[in-house]
């Protein structure tokens, strides 16, 4: 078993119409929901192996909020350009790419490739993963390469930060992949 959680960037700055996309950072709703969704992970008990962001920098300070509230070390996270506005079947070839002693990756990218991917892989049956929502991904393959013909896992955890109710204590460590 493979887990995979698919986070979309928290809430972006428009604030300057000239700056280019690549460089819109996160807005003040974003500073606050980026650590939020981190800690709600932590509840459930991620641990994930590798983290992948988009070096965009809004999805990149998610995801340095993301693993400072995992307790994840910051210098083991990779960024990958390929990331940036990624298509879902480019997501599915970068994870497929990725060393298997990595069990559980979390990806952080943008709409609407991470939404169609999301789909694509799980029974999530998500109409649009809003910014800073994510879902957390089982998948019955024993290789990174394998996604590329699996058949589609389960989701275990959908949640994003306007959501009322936190995930279940430890609900992560009880479902799917062992860590």
């Amino acid at each position: 078993m493979k887990r995979v959680t698919l986070l979309r960037h928290a809430k972006s700055s428009w604030a300057d119409p000239g700056q280019a996309d690549f460089e819109r950072p996160l807005n003040r709703r974003g500073e606050r929901d980026a650590p939020e969704m981190g800690r709600r992970l932590k509840l459930a008990g991620a641990r994930p192996s590798l983290i992948l962001s988009s070096p965009a920098a809004r999805a990149l300070a998610t995801a340095r909020q993301v693993a400072d509230a995992l307790g994840y070390p910051r210098e083991f996270l990779q960024t990958d350009e390929a990331l940036y506005l990624a298509s879902s079947g480019r997501l599915r070839e970068i994870l497929s790419l990725q060393d298997d002693r990595y069990r559980d990756v979390l990806i952080v990218g943008h709409n609407p490739g991470i939404t169609a991917f999301a789909n694509e892989i799980s029974d999530a049956g998500v109409d649009n993963l809003a910014t800073g929502a994510l879902v957390v991904v089982d998948l019955k393959i024993a290789t990174w390469q394998a996604l590329m013909h699996a058949e589609r896992g389960s989701c275990v955890l959908h949640d994003y930060p306007k959501h009322t109710d936190p995930p279940a204590p430890g609900l992560l460590q009880r479902v799917g992949v062992a860590n």
